[in-house]
Parts: structure tokens; C-alpha cells; sequence
């Protein structure tokens, strides 16, 4: 069965980075995009990034552009999410998703699975 796990959240200090790893399994990981999003304590999802399957395009939000940097192996079947200049607006709860194709889009309706998430927390 499909299976995404994160791992590396954690508290950081405001100015910070920490990286976060996801590894996944039961399905061809070379075949799908990949991506981040995350959700805020009292707030929606938000989608942070994403990867296309072959690594050859990405995208980020407004909120993280410049300071995120998503990235994959597809020997190892990991996505990754570099988080530096960290900021107290970053704290939330961060899930792995998968896309239905290859092409990483914005769109909720592109994703079809999510990992349990890792928690991120950024102090002032």
C-alpha cells in the first residue's frame, strides 16, 4: 500500500533551517510528482511546494518562495523540503503529498495522498 512518511520537524529559531525528509513506498516514485503542503493551527491547507517527477520543474508559494527548496531522489524514493530564513508564520503541521501524474501543480485536485505529517514550530 502507499505510504508517505515524514520526518525532521522540529523546533527551530526564527532565522533558522531545518529539513524536512519524506520517504515513500508502494508505488512507482519515479511516475509521480511530489509535494509539500501544510496546515497552521486554526487555518486550511496550504499546498508549500512541489517537485515534478523527474525533478525538472517545481513550484512554491508565495509565503515560502526564496526560502524553501524542494528537491527528490528517485534512487532512494525520498522527497525533501529545505526550510532556511525560517519565520514564526512557518509553524504548522507539514504533510508529504503525492500527485495523480507527473507534473507537480497548484491545485488541490492534482494530489491524491498525504503522509500523517511532521510537526514544524518556528520561535520568536
Amino acid at each position: 500500500q502507499v505510504q508517505l512518511v515524514e520526518s525532521g520537524g522540529g523546533l527551530a529559531q526564527s532565522g533558522g533551517s531545518l529539513r524536512l525528509s519524506c520517504a515513500a513506498s508502494g508505488f512507482t516514485f519515479s511516475a509521480k510528482a511530489m509535494g509539500w503542503a501544510r496546515q497552521a493551527p486554526g487555518k486550511g491547507l496550504e499546498w508549500v511546494s512541489g517537485i515534478h517527477s523527474d525533478g525538472s520543474g517545481t513550484y512554491y508559494a508565495d509565503s515560502v518562495g526564496g526560502r524553501f527548496t524542494i528537491s527528490r531522489d528517485n534512487s532512494k524514493n525520498v522527497v525533501y523540503l529545505q526550510m532556511d530564513s525560517l519565520k514564526p508564520e512557518d509553524t504548522a503541521l507539514y504533510f508529504c503529498t503525492r500527485a495523480k501524474g507527473m507534473r507537480a501543480r497548484p491545485l488541490p485536485s492534482e494530489w491524491d495522498f498525504m503522509g500523517q505529517g511532521t510537526q514544524v514550530t518556528v520561535s520568536s
